[in-house]
């Protein structure tokens, strides 16, 4: 069984167990979330599609916060003695899909 959710803008296909990284929530580790779902699927093969959003909730758990790794953006114009450098890291909270309601 799967279902598919949403979360920061993204939408992330998720079953029990697995564990994911969404945009940086403002949470405690350990703490419970209920994530919006779009689409639900069970083992028998039956697919709810909702319109917008279904009225079913898939339950998760904080795991951590983070930071993910550096991404560089380089800028250069040639001919102008134009360089900037910046580095990037993303916030990220992990967490584990508990249950599907």
């Amino acid at each position: 069984m799967y279902a598919i959710v949403q979360c920061g803008g993204k939408q992330f296909k998720v079953s029990p167990g697995e564990k994911i990284r969404v945009e940086k929530l403002d949470l405690d580790v350990g703490a419970m979330v209920e994530l919006d779902a779009l689409m639900f699927a069970d083992d028998n093969g039956k697919v709810q599609i909702g319109k917008p959003l279904l009225d079913a909730k898939v339950d998760a758990k904080v795991l951590e916060h983070g930071k993910g790794d550096k991404v560089v953006v380089f800028h250069y114009a040639a001919k102008k003695n134009r360089r900037k450098k910046q580095g990037h890291r993303q916030p990220y909270t992990e967490l584990e899909i508990v249950s599907d309601s």
